[in-house]
């Protein structure tokens, strides 16, 4: 087992949203993605995977298929394999998810 401070690893990039790793396996992948007011995940599909993000810190939009979505603090949107996902976040402030994915398509 191993273990990680995630406010250590954060980082915000003022070009666009940051992707930390936290851990990856063969099995799945673990970040959090860092995102500064007006910054946006380009939405996109995984054949193949299911992923979800979690909102850690501030709020953001989260688009499933054709549903969007503001979620907060606690608040967690998930997509199936092959369903069209991204996030954006339209607040005044920042914005820190936890996202996942298995199975990892990296592997």
């Amino acid at each position: 087992m191993s273990y990680v401070d995630t406010h250590a690893v954060r980082s915000f990039s003022e070009g666009k949203l940051s992707k930390v790793n936290l851990f990856e396996t063969e099995q799945m992948f673990c970040d959090v993605y860092c995102l500064e007011p007006g910054q946006a995940q380009k939405p996109h599909e995984h054949a193949g995977a299911t992923k979800f993000y979690y909102v850690v810190e501030g709020r953001v939009t989260a688009a499933i298929g054709r549903q969007e979505r503001e979620l907060g603090p606690g608040e967690l949107a998930w997509s199936g394999p092959g369903e069209v996902h991204g996030v954006r976040n339209d607040s005044d402030e920042r914005a820190v998810l936890l996202v996942a994915m298995a199975p990892n398509p990296n592997a």
